[in-house]
């Protein structure tokens, strides 16, 4: 279900947490990589434009650009010029992959890793493999 099936426009009641040590463009970053992920943000989605989300948000345009040019890098989303930004379709091995990050996000927390130390973890195990 899109949010134009529920008559929710993005980001809804979302908010990043400013007293999080997760940086506010990656807070925002996580959540549209979920919302895609979870289907609520359909392929084709048209995400607000950075000036508009970022005075929603109460953040700087910055952190919404960076946000969206990391997502775009990522393939979760496709910048059109004049036509925006757009969800773009997932495959089934990205929907895998960030199950498994999910995952292991949720055995650093209950383990007390910081975020940073999650990270660290991540990027050992992928220079070993």
């Amino acid at each position: 279900m899109s949010p134009a099936d529920t008559g929710e426009r993005f980001p809804g009641a979302w908010r990043t947490n400013p007293a999080s040590s997760v940086p506010l463009f990656e807070q925002l970053r996580l959540y549209v990589i979920e919302r895609a992920d979870k289907g609520t943000l359909a392929p084709g989605t048209r995400l607000p434009p950075v000036r508009s989300l970022a005075g929603e948000l109460g953040v700087a345009p910055h952190t919404v650009a960076r946000a969206y040019k990391e997502l775009e890098a990522a393939g979760v989303v496709v910048t059109r010029g004049r036509n925006g930004t757009v969800v773009c379709a997932r495959d089934e091995a990205w929907s895998s992959l960030s199950a498994a990050a999910a995952e292991f996000a949720a055995a650093a927390k209950a383990q007390g890793a910081s975020f940073a130390e999650a990270v660290q973890l991540l990027a050992a195990a992928y220079d070993r493999h």
